[in-house]
């Protein structure tokens, strides 16, 4: 049975609501975490979504991946391990013919043992709390994200930057705290996809 719901924040789905179904640990991202990632998406990516190929490794609801196929992101892969959390998305994304989603009924484990594979322009992170998935992620990160690739990462306490990644932008929501990160500069390829103009300074919201 579904607890309650929340909902798609902008695009073409906007309004449409998502079943959060009682689960344990399942946590969806809150509408505005939703809207102020997007916001920083856009400025990082100059509105440009089509062709962008994006990874939810613990979907969840599929709250972040439907809000990616609303604003028109091309390609989605999410990853879920509970059956009727991966059920639950998959009735929906049938339901608004979302044709740019793919859900992977599986362990994030196995995607990040086969991380040379695929790349990806946004890999989002919002694992299960107090297991220390982070320390095993954040190796991986390099092998699953295009050269100047951003990964979104919701944790329960901050983050700091790893060797290899700089920190662009932050906030908290409650007992939730959300970063986005990019790879760092020195390991940017000289034909990345996404320069453009300098950006500001990162900076730290709270919501």
């Amino acid at each position: 049975m579904s607890r309650h719901q929340v909902r798609i924040v902008g695009g073409q789905y906007r309004r449409t609501p998502i079943p959060v179904l009682e689960l344990p640990g399942l946590r969806p991202t809150p509408d505005r975490v939703r809207e102020t990632l997007f916001n920083w998406l856009n400025h990082f990516w100059d509105g440009h979504y089509a062709q962008r190929h994006m990874l939810d490794l613990f979907a969840g609801t599929g709250a972040l991946g439907f809000e990616a196929a609303s604003r028109g992101v091309g390609h989605i892969l999410m990853v879920e391990q509970n059956a009727q959390a991966t059920a639950a998305m998959r009735t929906l994304r049938n339901k608004l013919g979302a044709h740019a989603i793919r859900i992977h009924h599986g362990d994030a484990g196995h995607i990040l043992e086969r991380a040379e594979g695929s790349r990806y322009d946004l890999v989002t992170l919002d694992p299960p709390f107090g297991a220390d998935w982070m320390s095993r992620i954040w190796p991986c990160l390099p092998f699953l994200l295009t050269p100047d690739g951003l990964a979104y990462i919701e944790t329960e306490s901050p983050q700091t930057a790893p060797e290899g990644f700089e920190l662009l932008r932050s906030g908290r929501a409650g007992q939730v705290h959300y970063h986005l990160f990019r790879i760092a500069a020195p390991q940017k390829s000289v034909d990345n996809r996404l320069s453009g103009p300098s950006e500001p300074p990162a900076h730290t919201e709270t919501t």
